[in-house]
């Protein structure tokens, strides 16, 4: 398997399979979201669509980066979002990286939205499709978040069939520019907690798959067989 590593402006063409990681916080989000029982995920264009899909369907749960703002249930925290109740709804999310790397790569056959937490269950899909190439969407900081990278290139290690080890990758991605101004409170709408839900390697047994659904960008869980929880 062929990797390549590029961030949202560098996509030039259509890839076959793309893996959109954003670790701090879009994907880590969404994992946890759907551990909360959400049934489904609205990535949304932008924060107008977001609150137009919310106003068509008020049982929707609308997320989005940045403080609580009118209109919109979540925020773009692990932290904050870990104790909500979100069985069997819709949440439409909207954020500055990972929503948008996501819909950037919404016409190739394969869009697998990651982060440390489904790395395992991501890397197997990868295994058993054994797609010739795989394009890794790196989407934080113009395809320069550290984090990002370190993870992506973690799941493409053990795509690969690498009994690779987590640690040094881990390290990297906590000492990340992103790590650093979530623990020291700088980005608004979080919590310190997030940093270490973040970085939790493995802890959901399923991956996430995003695909187009009546012209709306929608990830759903993607269940890997053997995998354990």
């Amino acid at each position: 398997m062929k990797a390549r590593f590029l961030g949202i402006a560098e996509l030039t063409d259509v890839p076959d399979v793309a893996v959109v990681v954003d670790v701090m916080r879009a994907c880590t989000v969404a994992a946890w979201a759907f551990a909360r029982g959400a049934e489904r995920i609205v990535l949304a264009e932008s924060l107008k669509d977001a609150l137009d899909l919310k106003a068509r369907h008020p049982a929707w749960a609308a997320l989005k980066d940045g403080p609580p703002a009118p209109g919109f249930d979540l925020v773009n925290s692990p932290a904050l979002l870990r104790t909500a109740d979100l069985g069997g709804r819709t949440v439409v999310q909207k954020t500055t990286a990972g929503t948008v790397g996501a819909l950037a790569v919404k016409d190739a056959s394969l869009v697998l939205c990651a982060g440390f937490v489904v790395a395992e269950a991501t890397a197997r899909v990868l295994r058993e499709r054994a797609p010739r190439s795989v394009t890794f969407v790196v989407t934080g900081e113009d395809g320069r978040a550290e984090e990002d990278l370190a993870c992506a290139e973690y799941i493409a290690a053990r795509a690969g069939g690498a009994g690779t080890d987590a640690a040094e990758f881990l390290r990297r991605a906590g000492a990340s520019r992103a790590a650093v101004e979530l623990t020291q409170g700088v980005r608004r709408g979080s919590s310190p907690e997030d940093v270490p839900l973040c970085l939790e390697v493995d802890r959901f047994p399923f991956a996430m798959a995003a695909t187009v659904e009546d012209s709306l960008m929608v990830l759903r869980r993607y269940p890997v067989p053997g995998h354990p929880a």
